[in-house]
């Protein structure tokens, strides 16, 4: 027997929540310094409906950097502010909900 979702009570497989979550955010992207002047990028906004580890799995293989994550809160090793827009189109995020500063 298929388990089922709790939130939109279809099957697992068929699960489309991750889905909605991800036309639902409002992803915000900077760049800072941190010490010895490295660059670092900052993607706020991603919420815990959304499966934040994958994101940044994708993230780190498509952008050829490291990376982690901090209370939700996504850091990129370098600066990424220009290639970072269309590969969060690419996993699924909509193009006029990403907001690059």
């Amino acid at each position: 027997m298929t388990e089922i979702c709790p939130k939109c009570g279809l099957p697992k497989d068929l699960c489309i929540c991750e889905t909605i979550a991800k036309e639902e955010e409002k992803i915000r992207v900077s760049s800072v310094k941190k010490r010895y002047g490295k660059a670092v990028t900052i993607i706020e906004g991603i919420s815990k409906d959304v499966d934040n580890k994958n994101v940044l799995k994708e993230l780190k293989k498509k952008l050829a950097c490291g990376g982690t994550l901090k209370n939700n809160v996504i850091e990129l090793q370098g600066d990424h502010r220009k290639k970072i827009k269309t590969v969060l189109v690419k996993l699924g995020f909509p193009e006029d909900k990403i907001e690059v500063s």
